[in-house]
């Protein structure tokens, strides 16, 4: 297994599925050790989100449209379905930033721009919890002079009353990386190294990408999310679900705890836990209200009214 190389790129290898009603908290026979290790394991820093040293380049398309139900590449468009979510922090990763604007835009899968319309062109907004969230298909390359440019999709990201930071995101295991002047970068303002994630098939077949983004902004929460230094959640599944979904997680000292479970516009929908826990391992069982619509939710643990971890899950009926 890849060893993880802080908060962020523990973040990248998590996604999981949705919500519920009812939870079932049960002490597993595994404490206080375990979950030390994995505390020093996975403590991390926090890494400003750079600014890409093409910038904007020359595709760029004014006043693109809202993206509509996450969807900015529509069902019939050719190529690999990928999915790319994540959050937005301030630059001490101590506040989570809602109502970020990300404007994003990429070739399709020849590698060829709409330049007449607005084709894998859209915008989008971080929810109340600071997510953000699309689905598109993996960009083609194009040639770059003698060179092809690796897969990427561009931003725009503006938080409210700051400055917009333009940058682009490209993928692990691409080999015209080493090569491109841009994402070759490893070190100073233009450092390409954070912007280089990992993809895996989600149970959909669909590629999956996490990217937290870390920028200059004022938050409104308050809430921590820089150390996973005070409680975890372990893993869920199954993932997808239909029923049943088991949340497994840790608390590192004994604390107020929450397990709270949000959707995409970043409403709670479910309290899985409310209680001062001790130190330990913990199971939450969700079964789903029938109310609850096929999709995205995130999974969000607090400790002492800190989020300090969450996961995205999928109810699938």
């Amino acid at each position: 297994m890849k060893k993880f190389n802080g908060r962020r790129q523990f973040l990248k290898n998590l996604s999981l599925s949705s919500v519920a009603m009812g939870f079932l908290p049960v002490l597993s026979n595994c404490k206080t050790p375990d979950i030390k290790e994995k505390k020093e394991e996975f403590l991390g820093g926090c890494d400003q989100t750079t600014r890409d040293y093409y910038g904007e380049g020359p595709f760029y398309t004014d006043n693109p449209p809202t993206i509509q139900e996450n969807q900015l590449a529509a069902q019939e468009e050719p190529g690999t379905r990928m999915l790319i979510s994540g959050r937005i922090y301030n630059l001490e990763c101590s506040q989570f930033l809602p109502n970020v604007l990300v404007d994003v835009w990429h070739a399709n899968h020849a590698g060829e721009y709409d330049n007449e319309g607005y084709n894998l062109r859209g915008q989008t907004y971080s929810n109340e919890q600071g997510f953000y969230m699309f689905e598109t298909i993996k960009p083609g390359k194009y040639l770059n002079g003698a060179q092809y440019r690796p897969s990427h999709i561009h931003f725009k990201i503006t938080p409210p009353d700051h400055p917009v930071l333009t940058t682009q995101l490209y993928f692990e295991g691409d080999t015209d990386i080493p090569a491109d002047a841009a994402a070759s970068i490893n070190s100073g303002q233009y450092d390409a190294s954070h912007r280089i994630i990992p993809l895996f098939e989600n149970n959909e077949g669909k590629m999956e990408g996490t990217w937290d983004i870390v920028i200059d902004g004022a938050g409104v929460t308050g809430n921590n999310d820089l150390h996973i230094d005070k409680g975890m959640i372990y893993n869920a599944g199954p993932n997808p679900f239909q029923s049943d979904l088991l949340i497994r997680y840790g608390v590192f000292k004994k604390s107020k705890v929450g397990l709270m479970v949000f959707n995409l516009e970043g409403k709670a929908v479910a309290v899985l836990e409310d209680a001062t826990l001790a130190s330990a391992k913990y199971e939450a069982l969700w079964k789903p209200d029938a109310s609850l619509s096929n999709g995205h939710y995130f999974v969000v643990l607090r400790i002492n009214d800190l989020q300090v971890h969450h996961m995205k899950v999928q109810l699938k009926r």
